[in-house]
């Protein structure tokens, strides 16, 4: 089987259409099995041999400025001597930040991207053990800690801040932003999983409907479609390789006067394309199903009293979010759970009585969401678009 007849074969599988757990598989096992050039060749990008697992942390990282910091610490209630879990260890600023305002505390600092956790080991030699970094997906928390010996129900609070790191943005190399180019790789994970398919081998190897439903699930894209054509049409000629090479191909399927026209949460103006970056950085990384197991694993991780505090930074998370905290079902996740069109009647049973959506371990520490104060959005524009949701562990 070619690797174009073995992606028309998958995408003509209906299970595209739940972009879901189980299709990423199917996709990996599907890039897999291909030995061309098209997937594994030479112009997937951010695949050099002989990479290691940790990076070099001796190089100059961008500045990092945490989120909404003052709210974390206010929710999160931190005591002396307490053990407390972040779970996205990113640049560290959470984790400096829980330090510097908690004496003797100790910080278990999980993040699956090697770069981040170089800096992690670093932070941990100037601290004295305060800091244990721990390399790994929301999905292996459970095995990480129990290879610590570190029982469950008994971390005093739990972080996690979801999506991608300012550290991954500022890397042209990592291929996550539009605005510098880069290969289009968006692999957290970096070269842990070399088998991982990458955002260059999406675009290159899915057909044109399997496109527009990722574009439509995890991007919310109104002209999915649109896009996804443009992109079959696009790669026909050449394969598409680069971060600003996707953008101006989805660019160039709109007139040129609307390619800035959307605009972000502070009226400035927001390329077209940045709902289609989204969307492919969610689906390679399969950020959903993660966030949805690392909510699991904080949910088993967490002492009676412990607290949990969730940072989001788009409306497909936040939605999922919401809903565990409120304890609903999401063993069937896929991009339907969290459609905008289901959320007035999700509580309603088949008699039409409201359903009572009190979570059996969650308690609120505030019923609204929380979101910056103007003066931090002025700071540090990044998190223009943060949430803040925070829990007590019943």
């Amino acid at each position: 089987m070619t690797s174009l007849q073995g992606s028309r074969f998958f995408c003509s599988n209906s299970m595209i259409r739940k972009t879901n757990l189980s299709v990423w598989r199917v996709w990996r096992t599907f890039t897999l099995s291909l030995h061309s050039s098209v997937v594994g060749g030479s112009f997937s990008p951010g695949r050099s041999e002989g990479s290691k697992d940790l990076p070099d942390g001796s190089a100059e990282q961008p500045p990092h400025m945490p989120v909404m910091v003052k709210e974390v610490l206010h929710y999160l209630d931190i005591q002396p001597t307490q053990m407390v879990l972040d779970m996205t260890f990113g640049g560290g600023g959470h984790t400096k930040a829980i330090l510097n305002s908690v004496p003797e505390v100790t910080v278990l600092a999980l993040d699956r991207d090697p770069s981040a956790i170089s800096l992690a080991q670093q932070l941990a030699k100037e601290c004295s053990g305060r800091v244990k970094p721990l390399l790994g997906r929301f999905s292996e928390l459970e095995a990480l800690l129990s290879n610590m010996n570190i029982k469950p129900g008994s971390i005093d609070a739990v972080l996690l801040d979801a999506g991608c790191s300012s550290m991954q943005m500022d890397e042209e190399e990592r291929g996550f932003s539009l605005s510098r180019d880069g290969p289009l790789d968006m692999r957290m994970d970096g070269e842990r999983y070399t088998d991982m398919p990458c955002a260059a081998d999406v675009v290159s190897t899915l057909d044109q409907q399997a496109l527009a439903s990722i574009l439509t699930a995890y991007g919310e894209e109104r002209h999915a479609r649109k896009i996804a054509s443009a992109i079959v049409e696009a790669r026909r000629v050449n394969p598409i390789t680069r971060t600003q090479q996707l953008a101006s191909v989805v660019a160039g399927a709109f007139p040129a006067a609307v390619v800035y026209a959307r605009s972000d949460r502070l009226h400035r103006p927001a390329h077209v394309a940045t709902k289609t970056f989204q969307a492919l950085r969610i689906f390679v990384n399969d950020e959903l199903n993660e966030l949805h197991a690392g909510l699991r694993a904080a949910q088993e991780a967490l002492k009676p009293g412990g607290r949990l505090c969730v940072i989001t930074f788009h409306s497909l998370e936040d939605r999922l979010v919401k809903r565990f905290l409120q304890g609903e079902d999401l063993s069937n996740l896929d991009q339907y759970h969290f459609s905008q069109k289901k959320q007035g009647s999700r509580r309603e049973n088949v008699a039409g009585e409201k359903r009572d959506s009190r979570s059996i371990y969650w308690l609120p520490l505030r019923r609204k969401v929380i979101t910056p104060e103007k003066e931090d959005v002025r700071e540090n524009p990044r998190g223009r678009s943060a949430k803040l949701r925070a829990a007590l562990r019943l």
